[in-house]
């Protein structure tokens, strides 16, 4: 496809603009790029103490809880971050939009490529924690999961990058809209308390979030929600993402002429 192309055909320009965009949302402090690393920690390890030990959750079952709610975290907040960094990519890349003849398809990659580097940190930290806790992951599963979640990280902002730049108040809902998913995905609570509610416990599973979530989850701890039912809900995910990406794609590309004047 003519996406793919103008990616591969610029890879090293979109790879070296996403390692300056990430350097650049720090560098007006003095500890630089550490700040993007030891936020997300810091919030992670947070969530653990208050509900391990405060609140004192039973969403684990019978594993450690930090070993169950770190994987699904780090999931979460790489995909929340990306979402909303590369939906206002455009916007913040206006100037190459108006000014330069540039090959606006590849700008929400390159927050993309941004992101990652604190994503892969989050996913290295939680797979250290769970061979400390001798949970040691199952790395072809982790791979998979990992190129599951930039293929619909890519077919979502394909879209949502196109929509936030049109229309501005669109970035607003959608940092809503992604604070009500992080609460309606099973991050710091468990699939197995909608037993008694199978429909719904369907649904549920066969969302992108939630299959990205678990799945990396499952990585570590016993249960694997690719393969169940017959890899139904792997079906049902890979049918979104690809229908998300062509409609994304014919937007953005009905679209992308207009961005120089909205903005």
């Amino acid at each position: 496809m003519e996406f793919i192309k103008t990616v591969w055909k610029n890879k090293k320009l979109v790879w070296q603009l996403g390692r300056n965009d990430f350097k650049n949302r720090f560098a007006n402090t003095s500890l630089g790029s550490i700040w993007g690393f030891l936020q997300p920690f810091v919030f992670m390890f947070t969530y653990v103490i208050v509900f391990q030990y405060i609140l004192k959750t039973g969403s684990s079952g019978n594993d450690p809880y930090v070993v169950w709610f770190l994987p699904g975290m780090a999931m979460w907040q790489t995909i929340n971050d990306t979402v909303m960094n590369a939906s206002l990519s455009i916007r913040s890349y206006s100037y190459l939009v108006k000014k330069v003849v540039f090959p606006v398809d590849v700008i929400p990659i390159i927050s993309i490529i941004a992101s990652s580097f604190v994503g892969i940190f989050l996913f290295v930290i939680a797979i250290i924690v769970g061979c400390v806790y001798h949970y040691i992951p199952n790395f072809l599963q982790i791979i998979y999961i990992i190129v599951a979640m930039y293929a619909f990280l890519v077919a979502f902002t394909r879209f949502t990058s196109a929509l936030a730049t049109l229309v501005p108040d669109f970035a607003n809902l959608l940092g809503i809209m992604m604070q009500l998913f992080m609460w309606f995905t099973p991050i710091v609570w468990n699939l197995s308390m909608l037993s008694n509610h199978p429909t719904i416990l369907t649904i549920m599973k066969c969302m992108p979030f939630t299959y990205l979530v678990s799945g990396f989850r499952d990585s570590f701890i016993e249960g694997n929600i690719i393969t169940e039912q017959n890899g139904i809900f792997t079906i049902a995910f890979w049918i979104i993402t690809i229908v998300m990406f062509l409609w994304g794609n014919y937007v953005f590309k009905r679209n992308k002429k207009d961005f120089a004047d909205v903005l």
